[in-house]
């Protein structure tokens, strides 16, 4: 295991774009951290400059205390895997499996045993003596990462390894690599777009956009606690829902519907003229008009039955909104309907500088 430092990060590409701005983090031993985000933001950037595979512009990168920068792939003792599975077709899983180990010159005994080992924790002891082409894409990703288990490296890497599987593969894998990082106790980066798998997986989160970090925490730290409108639009699934306004009053007005801020702003008054986002999420909804909440007129424009729960899109002073409900509380389409958000639920964000606004 190793802990990496990473000191005001730059890649800055020879015509000129600026890929990632000073990013900075330090990762524990044994920690699971995530780099999530949308395609573009720098994630897989950071990964592979991380990696060795990128020079790093600007910025220090440290490896156990070590000054890591001019250091080969080689070099920085770090196993990655891929978001395609880059296996040899002409080679059985076993001989795939142990191709790192090969090269290194081990003594096959060696081989043999730490191959059967790693195919127990990933569960391939069964299709060792297969080709490729003859597992799923489930399977195969579990040799990738096979692959980079099987070298007893400080740090993995991993690249969005589960995009090209299905939602079912997905499930699963993730479920698994959770298990391998438990048997390994490995130093783990991992780079997604799927906020679900950054959620279930990561010890921590690192969020980005657009090249820059958005915030740092656990996945309860950005669920409840989000920095910014990004954050909290991103983290969750159906994602927060923002109204924009303007104070008046004491109250953040949009269209014809008031709602009296002094229940979660000590001085609204402050805030009078300027642009607010009031922010809640789907889940934090009660129907009807209940206490502590503040109560809001809409009309249902369309229902997603999902099994245990339904999504209730609804309209509010023309802007859009989405209810998450107990699929037996499901409304009728094209009819009014009457929700609650309590106070504690409400997240308030400037409209200028979308960062939240943490007065109470």
């Amino acid at each position: 295991m190793a802990y990496l430092t990473l000191r005001k990060i730059n890649k800055i590409y020879p015509n000129g774009f600026h890929a990632v701005h000073n990013f900075d983090l330090e990762i524990e031993k044994g920690e699971f951290v995530v780099f999530v985000g949308p395609s573009g933001c720098g994630k897989s950037t950071t990964l592979r400059m991380i990696a060795g595979l990128e020079d790093i512009s600007d910025g220090e990168f440290l490896i156990n205390g070590v000054r890591a920068n001019e250091k080969g792939p080689r070099e920085r003792e770090v196993a990655m895997v891929f978001q395609s599975y880059a296996l040899y077709p002409n080679m059985s899983v076993y001989d795939n499996i142990a191709f790192g180990l090969t090269l290194q010159g081990v003594d096959e005994d060696v081989i043999e045993q730490r191959v059967m080992k790693t195919a127990k924790i990933l569960g391939l002891t069964d299709y060792l003596d297969r080709m490729p082409r003859a597992l799923s894409g489930g399977q195969r990703q579990r040799v990738a990462i096979g692959r980079a288990i099987i070298r007893k490296v400080g740090v993995f890497l991993m690249d969005e390894p589960l995009s090209n599987l299905d939602a079912k593969q997905r499930v699963t894998m993730r479920y698994e690599i959770a298990q391998i990082h438990r048997e390994t106790g490995a130093t783990t980066i991992y780079v997604t777009h799927d906020q679900t798998e950054a959620m279930t997986l990561a010890d921590r989160i690192v969020v980005m956009k657009d090249g820059y970090v958005q915030q740092i925490g656990t996945p309860y730290e950005l669920y409840y606690k989000p920095a910014n409108v990004f954050v909290a639009g991103f983290i969750g699934e159906p994602p927060m829902n923002f109204v924009r306004g303007k104070v008046e009053n004491g109250a953040v007005m949009f269209g014809d519907v008031r709602l009296d801020l002094s229940h979660k702003l000590k001085d609204a008054a402050a805030w009078e003229g300027k642009p607010i986002v009031f922010g809640f999420r789907p889940e934090a909804v009660k129907l009807g008009e209940q206490d502590g909440s503040y109560v809001v007129s809409s009309m249902v424009e369309l229902t997603e039955m999902l099994g245990d729960n339904t999504n209730v899109y609804v309209n509010v002073a023309d802007a859009q909104a989405i209810l998450k409900v107990d699929s037996h509380d499901t409304p009728e389409m094209n009819e009014p309907l009457t929700f609650s958000i309590p106070y504690d639920a409400v997240y308030l964000f400037d409209g200028e500088t979308e960062m939240v606004i943490t007065e109470e």
